[in-house]
């Protein structure tokens, strides 16, 4: 089994498919921190998978219909062939492992999330630092443990579903880059040019969520990426439209079981 030399996590987030000429279950392990206020990586795919986590910062990945906002509690997994992007927000400390294609026969199949373990955070950081061109066998246990947390991870949804229908998406399109607009359901419907009722009627089909449902994930998404970027709490809550710092802190509480300020000291 080869894996290739640990490299600088800015690089091979940029340039991951230098990974590909690699052989072996686990291609390679980075882990590192991007000083930079954000960091992104366009629209791609690889015929590897991918494991991904912050430690410090927090996530933002884009893949298939979804829009996932991961704190550093939270691991990513994306399998060979599915389109994604990944950007950073605030400066980030985290890891990556790549994983070759024939080891992800009986990994999950589907994209997910899922609460990262002390076990694979520290299979990870223990892999990130091999530096031979083969594993041994204690290495060879370790890259075991890391697909096996993959694959027995229960998911955990952190995700917002976007609408396939195109008004819809240009409706949670818009939204999304200002969760602060407070157009109520029949001026954006108007804006779209498509009824009420169908817009309403759609959103549920589409997403799984109401429309005034889906804008307070947005919102409370949005604030996981502002707090990670040090904004203050009243800061946050006045930039995303909510009518008192205390009502966002308790939507963000019964979302995400703490308190905003208790997060932001969280990572």
């Amino acid at each position: 089994m080869e894996i290739a030399k640990p490299r600088q996590l800015q690089e091979i987030t940029l340039q991951p498919e230098a990974a590909d000429r690699v052989d072996g279950p686990i291609i390679m392990a980075v882990a590192g921190t991007v000083e930079a206020e954000r960091f992104s990586v366009p629209l791609h795919r690889h015929g590897r998978g991918q494991l991904m986590a912050s430690m410090r910062g927090l996530l933002a990945v884009d893949v298939g219909n979804e829009h996932w906002v991961v704190p550093a509690s939270h691991t990513v997994w994306v399998p060979p062939g599915h389109l994604h992007t990944v950007a950073s927000h605030g400066v980030f400390q985290g890891w990556s492992v790549f994983v070759a294609e024939c080891a992800c026969l009986s990994l999950p199949s589907r994209p997910r999330t899922f609460r990262t373990s002390a076990l694979l955070r520290e299979a990870v950081l223990r892999a990130a630092a091999w530096s031979g061109d083969m594993l041994d066998t204690a290495q060879q246990h370790i890259a075991a443990v890391i697909l096996d947390e993959v694959r027995f991870a229960p998911a955990e949804a952190l995700g917002l579903p976007l609408p396939a229908e195109a008004r819809l998406m240009r409706i949670a399109r818009a939204f999304i880059t200002d969760p602060s607009d407070g157009r109520d359901l029949d001026a954006w419907a108007a804006w779209a040019a498509v009824s009420p009722r169908t817009l309403s009627r759609r959103f549920v089909q589409e997403t799984g969520f109401t429309f005034t449902a889906w804008r307070q994930r947005v919102r409370l998404l949005r604030a996981l990426e502002m707090l990670a970027a040090g904004e203050p709490v009243t800061t946050v809550a006045m930039d995303l439209g909510y009518s008192t710092t205390s009502a966002f802190i308790g939507l963000f509480r019964k979302a995400f079981g703490i308190t905003p300020a208790a997060y932001r000291r969280s990572l």
